[in-house]
């Protein structure tokens, strides 16, 4: 399987789309402000990556504006968030076969590089 959850807006998942040519490779891709992940989708993620909190962003608005950073927040919190609000999950998200890539980190990126091109 290759697929990728990503938003279509968003600057960085634009980026890493333009910079490995994930849209022309045969990905499935799956807009999540638009075609929201499931939960069976969420878990297989989280079987491939090892926790919810792997997939969960803390960068996003309403981590701050929820005051999510002064909570005590464990897996049951992380996969609920994501699954209410598209903007928890870590973008973008790359499957390929067995392999998953979540996220922008550099280390991240360089290994999907890898993995794509």
């Amino acid at each position: 399987m290759k697929k990728i959850y990503y938003l279509a807006n968003c600057t960085t998942s634009q980026a890493i789309i333009k910079e490995t040519a994930i849209d022309k490779k045969g990905f499935e891709m799956q807009d999540i402000k638009f075609d929201k992940i499931s939960a069976a989708q969420l878990d297989e993620m989280k079987r491939m990556i090892g926790s919810y909190e792997a997939l969960f962003s803390k960068r996003a608005l309403k981590y701050k504006e929820l005051g999510l950073k002064n909570k005590k927040l464990d897996e049951k919190h992380y996969r609920e968030y994501i699954l209410s609000e598209y903007t928890f999950l870590k973008r973008p998200v790359v499957i390929i076969n067995d392999k998953i890539f979540a996220g922008s980190e550099k280390k991240t990126l360089e290994a999907l590089k890898k993995a794509v091109l």
